[in-house]
């Protein structure tokens, strides 16, 4: 089953993933053996990604981080958001992301 992902909710960075910056590249290693049932258990990001993920707090939005870095790169916000989705969605299902409760 699929979790549904929306703009208003905060999510954060997995306890069970570590990212680290190796010769340039920006990775996220799973620390947590099998939290992923993928053929790459590693998983990189480019730039773009890598500001997402730095902004996967817990306390801003997905809206929130795509208005910030549709500010940031003078992008539509439309676009930004669609981007921001699509990574949160594939962290989601690779058990990098979890969804915060806020009140």
């Amino acid at each position: 089953m699929e979790t549904k992902l929306c703009l208003d909710r905060a999510y954060r960075i997995s306890e069970d993933v570590v990212a680290r910056n190796i010769q340039g590249e920006f990775i996220i290693i799973p620390i947590v053996s099998g939290i992923v049932d993928m053929e790459d258990e590693i998983f990189s990001l480019n730039q773009t990604g890598r500001a997402v993920w730095e902004r996967l707090d817990g306390r801003k939005s997905l809206r929130e981080i795509a208005g910030e870095l549709s500010r940031s790169y003078n992008s539509a916000s439309k676009v930004i958001e669609q981007d921001v989705l699509g990574l949160a969605r594939e962290l989601l299902k690779r058990n990098m992301l979890v969804e915060v409760k806020r009140n």
